[in-house]
């Protein structure tokens, strides 16, 4: 949106869209501590059965995981909130797969790290030479390695080999430091959740990819 103070983006659930207003709110509620890496929030506003956030434009690019050099922006970016503390109410991590892991694996999971989740390259903009993070609507609270995994899937899914992928992501402390066991409960979640929602033929592709990450955490020990 062109205004007389500067360029905006704007976006927008219907009010009656309950899923859509929440995952809004943990934008809101995550925004004051994401500013160094994310566009920052001006005003959320109900208007014509609208909820809507406003935030501060940036000019960039979507991220092309292929590139060396934007991989290499991502993992600036990241890096650059691996230490952030999640907001108070922010939801847990561990929680998403309450109904296909066991307690002892969902313990595993806990931690005190804010998460984005959805590091996807619509998410991911490059520009200035630097990297925002955007949409933080998934986020939640757990072990700051879970980022990191969920970009490395990304990069395979973007047809970086896995081992590249992996070379990437021992470049954070964070995912070197990640407990095996847990690495298997997060991968563990994640191929079984996939396989109830698309069955296990369909899962498979995504499924190797996820379960890459083990072999790497694995192999480091």
């Amino acid at each position: 949106m062109d205004t007389a103070a500067g360029a905006l983006f704007v976006k927008g659930v219907r009010v009656e869209d309950g899923a859509g207003c929440e995952a809004q709110r943990w934008e809101v509620v995550v925004s004051p501590v994401v500013r160094s890496v994310s566009p920052v929030l001006r005003w959320q506003v109900e208007a014509g059965g609208w909820d809507l956030l406003v935030f501060e434009c940036v000019d960039g690019r979507h991220v092309d995981l292929v590139q060396e050099e934007d991989r290499q922006l991502v993992a600036d970016v990241l890096r650059s909130v691996q230490g952030v503390c999640a907001p108070g109410g922010v939801p847990r991590f561990a929680d998403r797969f309450a109904d296909v892991l066991g307690a002892d694996e969902l313990a595993l999971l806990s931690g005190d790290a804010l998460l984005h989740t959805d590091t996807n390259p619509h998410n991911l903009l490059v520009g200035g030479n630097r990297a925002w993070l955007v949409d933080w609507a998934m986020s939640a609270v757990g072990p700051a390695w879970v980022d990191v995994a969920y970009t490395a899937v990304r990069l395979m899914e973007a047809d970086v080999s896995a081992g590249e992928a992996l070379d990437w992501a021992a470049g954070f402390p964070s995912w070197r430091a990640a407990e095996p066991a847990a690495v298997e409960a997060f991968v563990t979640g994640v191929c079984r959740q996939w396989e109830a929602r698309i069955g296990a033929v369909g899962a498979r592709p995504s499924n190797a990819r996820f379960s890459a990450l083990l072999g790497a955490t694995v192999a480091a020990r």
